[in-house]
């Protein structure tokens, strides 16, 4: 898989996707992620990628031309499956949109910035809007960080128990269990006793009812 992100803030993205899990998918060729900054896409001699707004509207906005530029020139290379906005007008991120987009060869994810970007970027380069709640944030590379994670950890080999991925919490529209570990009791605080039976279909009842039970009680609205 191949993760393309543009931004005008490339130092931002570095260290986190340079660490943990992400970087062993990195490092064992699972996913190639390239962080490419917009300003190396303008023309501009002072590298603005930003101007004032038509309409007189507070607030700078980003440049159509620049990130036309970025995006052709990527596509030039390979196809790509979509190419994803970070808004938060857009669809709400969850985890069957993380499965999903796992599934995919190729993306493009455009780090918005400033007060926004030329609407006509979102009209007619852009397949897919994002996002990852109903909040604004300074731009569009903590989102992005945010969908990578979700997705690379999904690609088979990403972590060292495939299983694990599949038992994360809303993977089935519940949240996941309480888990625990040694020492079985601490300061009086005691492990439920069915974990430490040995009877895995007690166990994986247990976990279920859990599951259920914090679902009711946390999110209901995931069981709607």
């Amino acid at each position: 898989m191949r993760i393309d992100i543009l931004t005008v803030l490339p130092e931002m993205l570095e260290s986190p996707l340079g660490c943990s899990i992400i970087k062993r998918a990195r490092d064992k060729g699972l996913v190639d992620i390239q962080v490419h900054n917009l300003r190396d896409f303008t023309t501009n001699k002072h590298r603005k990628v930003d101007d004032y707004p038509f309409g007189g509207e507070a607030g700078m906005v980003m440049q159509i031309e620049p990130i036309d530029r970025a995006i052709s020139h990527l596509k030039s290379q390979r196809t790509y499956d979509e190419v994803i906005f970070t808004s938060p007008d857009g669809e709400r991120f969850d985890q069957p949109m993380a499965n999903s987009l796992s599934l995919l060869n190729n993306i493009i994810i455009l780090c918005g910035h400033y007060k926004g970007i030329d609407y006509r970027i979102r009209e007619h380069l852009i397949t897919k809007e994002i996002s990852i709640g109903d909040y604004v944030l300074t731009g569009g590379e903590m989102p992005a960080i945010a969908i990578t994670d979700a997705v690379v950890r999904l690609i088979p080999g990403a972590i060292g128990d495939e299983q694990s991925a599949l038992s994360d919490s809303f993977q089935d529209n519940l949240l996941a269990p309480p888990v625990y570990s040694r020492p079985a009791v601490y300061n009086g605080w005691e492990v439920p006793p069915v974990l430490l039976s040995g009877h895995q279909a007690k166990i994986d009842e247990w976990r279920h009812e859990q599951a259920l039970e914090r679902t009711r009680r946390l999110r209901p609205d995931l069981l709607d």
